[in-house]
């Protein structure tokens, strides 16, 4: 059985540089805040970081693409996180856009 990914977009107006200059090491620092995260894999490869993390015991991996006028997260989630999908992408959702607003 196949699993549909968890897509987020989050746009932003600070250009591709400054978005990426704001979310590179973010999701090591969101593991810091969030004690059942723990951060596995953060590999920057241009605009795209690829990673892994684990949450109550389980596995997902993912993507983060940074464009000129937004940002797009997609990870796969195991059968158990799957359950809490909807609450984890309106926290993904919040904490990208406070992370991506202009100041």
């Amino acid at each position: 059985m196949s699993q549909q990914p968890l897509v987020v977009s989050i746009p932003h107006r600070l250009g591709k540089a400054e978005a990426l200059r704001r979310l590179q090491g973010g999701l090591t620092r969101a593991a810091t805040q969030f004690p059942v995260l723990q951060v596995d894999e953060e590999q920057w490869t241009g605009e795209r970081m690829t990673f892994r993390v684990r949450a109550m015991g389980q596995a997902a991996s993912g993507t983060i693409d940074v464009g000129e006028d937004d940002v797009r997260l997609e990870v796969t989630l195991p059968w158990l996180l799957q359950k809490f999908a909807q609450v984890a992408q309106a926290v993904i959702r919040t904490r990208g856009k406070l992370l991506l607003e202009k100041k």
